[in-house]
């Protein structure tokens, strides 16, 4: 049996309502210990009561009492809502623990979930994004896997290559079935081939949902005194960084945060990279190059089309990395229209921010549809394919149906690994339950 589990809800601050949450097999006993009532039920109800210690009476609350498996955890489980004091809520804790109940570790009501079937892994995980996501879009993004439709893509590739699975291992265990459909190389090749496509294009996807749930980083780079932190100050609609016309003014990376088009942009004004004898500075030169390398985009910025030694050397530095090369201080130079051009002082950075959407190369459907998109998930994906097109080759270069279908399982137990289903499966389940052998 497990343990009965405690834990705060809100915020531990003070606020009008406080609700906290019980889970447990042996929960309603505990709570029925310093409540008024008694929770003795057969559905999930709402009563209204006290909270009491002995003759003392500790709040006036709400008590919702679920009976599993109708609840989050599937366990039995109930919620107090008391008033929002510290005072309150501690006390309520502290006559919990005392009764039997044990405080929860981090994520447990969710592992419980997970545990008892109420949730796959991919659901579990998007709860977390959920509370974490700092725009609209990344909590629709995540919103979408906490309903099931992004566990609904996995279905397809699961399906086949059971199917697949199931019918190399009925051919070789039961080969006195003459009517059963043969599990050839042809067959292995056809539906590898077309789940390596399919997979391709939940990875592609996978990656522009990510971006949209955790947003993308970008490093402004450039020699000192070109207009990065004006660049940075009119992109952020804010004076973050300082400005000066002094070279070396910014000596730290400078960071912000701003939305464009629903993507979080996390936003780093660096140091000016140049030659320096001074140890500050130089500091700042090398913590600049760090977040530079780190960045997912580098916009590089110059300040005249006439570029010398230190804009070549920016070039160099950020010749691996994808890029947005930006002319600022369009206010003072006359600059041909087919560059991105900014008057970064003047507030002008629309050309810039177009640039950047551009680089995103998002459309509508990457915002309404589901898709794989943690890293968990897309590590997964990937590896899976990387077995496919294995599994390919070998089926195209000659090798045996019976080692194939090694690699064919191995397969198989990654798609489970996704939902977090149970990996020691039964392979007879499989087959009996796809095809009805000797009836």
């Amino acid at each position: 049996m497990l343990e009965t589990i405690v834990a705060l809800a809100t915020p531990p601050i003070r606020s009008a309502l406080a609700i906290i949450r019980f889970s447990g097999e042996n929960c309603f006993e505990i709570v029925s210990h310093f409540f008024s009532k008694q929770i003795n039920i057969t559905k999930s109800t709402i009563m209204h009561g006290f909270v009491v210690d002995g003759d003392a009476k500790i709040d006036e609350v709400v008590l919702l009492a679920y009976k599993g498996p109708r609840s989050f955890t599937g366990e039995d489980s109930v919620e107090i809502i008391c008033h929002g004091s510290p005072v309150i809520f501690n006390q309520i804790i502290e006559l919990a623990l005392k009764n039997g109940a044990r405080l929860a570790t981090g994520g447990e009501y969710t592992s419980r979930a997970f545990m008892n079937n109420k949730l796959d892994l991919i659901q579990a995980e998007s709860i977390n994004d959920l509370i974490n996501a700092e725009t609209k879009e990344a909590k629709n993004i995540a919103l979408m896997s906490l309903d099931g439709s992004t566990s609904k893509l996995i279905s397809p590739i699961k399906e086949d290559i059971g199917y697949l699975l199931s019918l190399i291992e009925v051919n070789i265990d039961y080969p006195e079935y003459e009517d059963l459909e043969e599990a050839n190389i042809e067959k292995i090749k056809e539906i590898t081939n077309k789940n390596i496509k399919y997979i391709t294009s939940l990875i592609a996807n996978g990656s522009k949902g990510r971006i949209i749930r955790d947003g993308i980083n970008i490093a402004i780079v450039g020699k000192p005194n070109v207009g990065k932190s004006s660049i940075l100050n009119a992109l952020l609609n804010e004076d973050k960084a300082i400005v000066s016309s002094y070279k070396g003014t910014t000596r730290d990376v400078v960071e912000g945060k701003f939305v464009l088009n629903g993507i979080l942009i996390n936003l780093y004004d660096t140091a000016g990279i140049r030659e320096s004898n001074d140890y500050v500075e130089g500091i700042g030169i090398t913590k600049s190059i760090d977040k530079l390398n780190k960045a997912d985009i580098v916009i590089a910025v110059f300040d005249s089309m006439d570029l010398d030694e230190e804009d070549k050397k920016i070039l160099d530095l950020v010749k691996n990395k994808d890029v947005i090369i930006v002319y600022n201080k369009s206010d003072i130079n006359d600059y041909n229209s087919d560059y991105i051009v900014t008057s970064a002082i003047n507030k002008d950075v629309e050309s810039l921010k177009q640039a950047i959407l551009k680089k995103l190369n998002l459309n509508n459907e990457n915002y309404i549809n589901p898709s794989i998109s943690s890293t968990r998930e897309l590590g997964i994906l990937k590896n899976i394919k990387e077995m496919m097109v294995k599994v390919l080759n070998d089926a195209s270069n000659g090798v045996s149906i019976d080692l194939l279908s090694a690699d064919i399982k191995d397969i198989y137990l990654s798609i489970l690994s996704l939902t977090g289903e149970d990996h020691d499966f039964d392979i007879a389940k499989e087959i009996f339950s796809r095809f009805c052998v000797g009836k």
